[in-house]
């Protein structure tokens, strides 16, 4: 009797462990009756793969439509209350405008700010009533078809509830999103209204101000868009959940967004899919075409394409760089003329702070032991190119030498600083110090004009420098920063303190 020898090989399949068979054998018989059977098991774990997962869609976690409504919610007060203030700030700006004309020219102010009650009104008439979204947003789009997706399978009959209320949050942020573009558009017309109107008596430096405020609002609401790609872990997750299925794959070409503006690729047979292909050029008659131009013009004539193409892609990177330049691709977005926006401007007060330590050493005196200076620190970013902070630091001995290693408590201290980008990843960076030394408050000091002084435990510093900003890959810490500082207050204290400050920082984004 032939023996028969039995592998077994475990993998990872559709998430389960499955053991595969590996039969050596050698009757002939034996090896068809295997690959029969190898084929029907294949058959059955390709079937359950697909119940399972599409059973899984029906355990989303119902933390998840939680999650979901949460940050709807949030990103829809904040962007409302954002509106809202946007057109009170324009509208009490266009009545200093009105008061100040109607000193110049009563005639002229009543004439150009006659119908401006009646625009606002019908403004906020027409923000009361729910709009659908007109612009396309690529998560949002994917968020709703989702649902609807999610509507239609058994996942709506375990929290039925929670899916009904993210969807509602959905349509509101939706509709708050169509607010925000209805007042750009708005602000964007009274604005170029007053500019032509107002700009020969001089009101240059007001309608600046009117244009500045436009702007930022229009940052303001791109960046509470691009929050929405922001997506947490649990929507990750289940959209990724979503997007291995092929039947979600199929409803997502038929119902979203997307594909109601341009008809997605699906299936050849599918008459309305072949009705949007009517009179287009296929793929093969286009490279046929270009075959025949490029072969009619000799034997450079592939080379000459090829640079023509690489100096087209160039000029099209300039312009696609100035476009974002004035305003990032969006005519709504036009920088006024000679003014510099500041991106920290439309973030929230948390947003623009940065979080550091640092670190320095100094040698030891006759007075004090080798220290280790530990410092924290937070700092408010003023522009990208600015940054004002203050900190606290913790002086910590270790002793006179290698021989004598000893912990001790040094002293702490305040300070304050300022960054200032000179070029590339170097700062110029300065700052006021006071660090308490409670070893000095029973000394007696002598000052250099004869007096002397008890208890002076307080030194001050006065530090300007050059600051080296490094980018890190680690977990908590996104910055290095290496720090060469000028101490120019030392000369003056007794005793005199370092005068070169050399420091090891680590920011936190």
């Amino acid at each position: 009797m032939k023996k028969i020898f039995v592998n077994y090989d475990k993998n990872h399949f559709a998430g389960k462990k499955i053991a595969h068979l590996r039969y050596t054998i050698q009757k002939p018989a034996m090896r068809i009756k295997l690959l029969i059977l190898t084929i029907t098991l294949n058959a059955i774990f390709v079937a359950s793969f697909g119940q399972d997962s599409l059973s899984s869609l029906t355990q989303l976690p119902s933390r998840y439509y939680d999650k979901v409504s949460n940050r709807l919610n949030t990103i829809e007060q904040k962007l409302n209350n954002k509106s809202d203030k946007a057109v009170e700030r324009f509208q009490r700006q266009e009545q200093k405008l009105r008061r100040k004309l109607e000193k110049k020219d009563s005639n002229a102010a009543k004439q150009i700010f006659a119908d401006a009650e009646s625009k606002y009104k019908q403004l906020e008439q027409k923000l009361q009533q729910p709009q659908k979204l007109t612009q396309y947003t690529p998560f949002l789009d994917t968020l709703k078809t989702s649902f609807k997706f999610l509507e239609t399978t058994s996942a709506a009959l375990k929290d039925a509830d929670k899916l009904k209320k993210a969807t509602g949050k959905l349509n509101e942020l939706e509709s708050q999103l169509q607010k925000a573009e209805d007042i750009k558009k708005f602000l964007k017309e009274r604005k170029e209204f007053l500019k032509q109107q107002l700009s020969k008596f001089g009101f240059s430096k007001e309608l600046k101000k009117i244009n500045t405020q436009c702007y930022y609002y229009s940052q303001q609401v791109n960046e509470y868009k691009e929050t929405l790609k922001d997506s947490k872990k649990i929507e990750k997750k289940a959209l990724e959940l979503l997007s291995k299925t092929k039947v979600f794959q199929d409803f997502m070409k038929k119902n979203s967004m997307l594909a109601g503006l341009f008809r997605m690729p699906g299936d050849p047979n599918d008459p309305i899919y072949q009705a949007s292909l009517a009179g287009l050029q296929t793929r093969s008659q286009v490279n046929n075409l270009i075959q025949q131009q490029i072969a009619t013009g000799g034997p450079n004539a592939q080379a000459i394409v090829r640079q023509n193409i690489q100096q087209a892609q160039a000029q099209l990177q300039q312009l696609k760089n100035k476009l974002n330049q004035y305003g990032g691709g969006n005519s709504d977005d036009m920088m006024p003329e000679g003014f510099k926006p500041n991106p920290q401007h439309t973030k929230k007060f948390f947003q623009r702070l940065e979080y550091g330590t640092n670190i320095q050493t100094q040698r030891a005196t006759n007075l004090f032991p080798v220290r280790t200076d530990l410092g924290l620190s937070i700092g408010y970013k003023l522009n990208d190119k600015s940054v004002l902070g203050i900190g606290a630091n913790y002086s910590l001995g270790l002793g006179h030498g290698w021989n004598n290693i000893k912990l001790t408590q040094e002293g702490a201290g305040f300070r304050s600083y300022v960054d200032w980008k000179l070029k590339g990843s170097f700062w110029i960076s300065g700052g006021y110090e006071m660090n308490y030394k409670p070893q000095l408050r029973n000394i007696l000091i002598t000052s250099p004009t004869g007096g002397g002084r008890e208890g002076a435990a307080w030194q001050q510093s006065g530090l300007i420098g050059l600051s080296k900003v490094i980018s890190v890959r680690m977990k908590f810490f996104k910055k290095t920063k290496l720090q060469l500082l000028w101490d120019f207050l030392s000369y003056q204290e007794v005793p005199r303190t370092q005068p070169i400050v050399f420091r090891i920082g680590y920011n936190l984004k």
